[in-house]
């Protein structure tokens, strides 16, 4: 069986960017939550589209993600638009996220287990500045029903009851399972149902 890192190498090394190279619509309509120049952290960041959008607007991009093709095409299309990705290759799980060091947290499509999760996500919690942000758009379970992108297992998609215990004591500006239109690349097109989360850690 193919593991994780050659699987996505193997996706991203074509010459397309799969999932395009617009920002995902959640990330670029919820910009405005971000502090201003903010130092911004990417999850499972691929080809780059999401940290180029951050970066344009001003943010200290870093993200991490297994795929060295991934890392190849995001660090491409920075230098194609004048910016700068600091990007390393690593599991989620291994990453050091460090204390209070990220003004955001940025979680587009970067699917784990369950059991992962409640590990992981508090440790994001933990990385995060006082009044720094999360901000996740994941694939819901429902998803399975539409076949228009993610996984195919269900423990790897996320609803707002799973996560909600991961971030107590945060405040959560928006929150919502719904349908909508995902059109980014070739890999996620169509109607899709998606689980949107916001959370702010409470400033001292």
């Amino acid at each position: 069986m193919m593991d994780t890192q050659s699987f996505w190498n193997e996706r991203f090394g074509q010459s397309e960017y799969i999932y395009g190279k617009e920002p995902n619509a959640f990330l670029k309509a919820s910009a405005f939550y971000f502090p201003p120049g903010g130092k911004v952290l990417c999850l499972a960041e691929g080809e780059g589209r999401n940290g180029l959008f951050l970066a344009q607007e001003g943010h200290q991009v870093s993200a991490v993600d297994l795929s060295t093709e991934g890392k190849r095409k995001a660090e491409q299309l920075a230098a194609e638009n004048n910016v700068t990705i600091d990007y390393t290759i690593s599991d989620l799980n291994d990453f050091d996220y460090g204390v209070e060091c990220w003004d955001a947290i940025v979680s587009i499509y970067a699917h784990i287990d369950s059991a992962s999760r409640r590990i992981l996500y508090p440790r994001l919690v933990e990385a995060l500045k006082p009044g720094g942000i999360f901000l996740l758009e994941a694939y819901h379970p429902r998803q399975l029903e539409y076949g228009t992108g993610g996984p195919k297992d269900a423990d790897m998609l996320v609803t707002l009851e799973s996560l909600r215990p991961c971030f107590q004591g945060m405040q959560i500006p928006h929150q919502a399972e719904l349908e909508r239109n995902v059109t980014e690349g070739t890999f996620h097109t169509g109607n899709a149902f998606v689980t949107q989360f916001v959370a702010s850690k409470p400033a001292r």
